[in-house]
């Protein structure tokens, strides 16, 4: 959310995407409501459980004039990232995505783990099970390491000027 607040400096109001059918979002949005309050951004929640289901949340989202919007980290998030990409084009809203495959797709920038990374770490823990390790003697591990992602092409469409301190931070720029 920060990051996305760097990125459109003006931002009021920014919605929030999430799949109230994800276990993990209702924590998540508990994680992203506080830093709201910090930002002095008003947060619109908006829910969506389909692919279908995006075209009237993006409509919602404009409906409540939000600057822009951060999605909430899911499968449906990750399956339908050319949809979301799409529609985030379409209505004009500069989108915070969490992997570097929606940006990919023509989202504007992702925060997120480094999937690469995380399918490595599981291959090895894989072959400590095969090699007979207990699973439940194996700690449980966290990603390591995230990436800032940009994409130039996608700012330009809408009309949007990314601040060169937030361009310096990004580990890839896509022009």
């Amino acid at each position: 959310m920060e990051l996305l607040k760097e990125a459109i400096p003006h931002a009021t109001r920014m919605g929030v995407l999430w799949n109230p059918t994800t276990p993990s979002h209702p924590r998540a949005l508990q994680a992203v409501e506080p830093a709201g309050r910090k930002l002095g951004v008003q947060l619109v929640m908006v829910a969506a459980r389909t692919i279908q289901d995006f075209a009237a949340a993006f409509f919602q989202m404009r409906q409540e004039r939000v600057d822009g919007f951060l999605a909430i980290s899911s499968p449906l998030i990750t399956i339908g990232r050319e949809p979301l990409a799409q529609l985030a084009l379409e209505h004009r809203l500069p989108g915070m995505f969490p992997f570097k495959v929606n940006v990919q797709a023509g989202g504007l920038m992702s925060y997120g783990a480094n999937l690469h990374d995380l399918f490595r770490r599981a291959g090895i823990y894989i072959g400590k099970i095969l090699k007979g390790a207990n699973p439940a003697d194996l700690p449980v591990e966290q990603a390591s390491k995230y990436e800032l992602v940009i994409n130039l092409k996608i700012a330009k469409a809408l009309g949007l000027t990314i601040p060169p301190i937030v361009l310096a931070r990004a580990d890839e720029v896509i022009e």
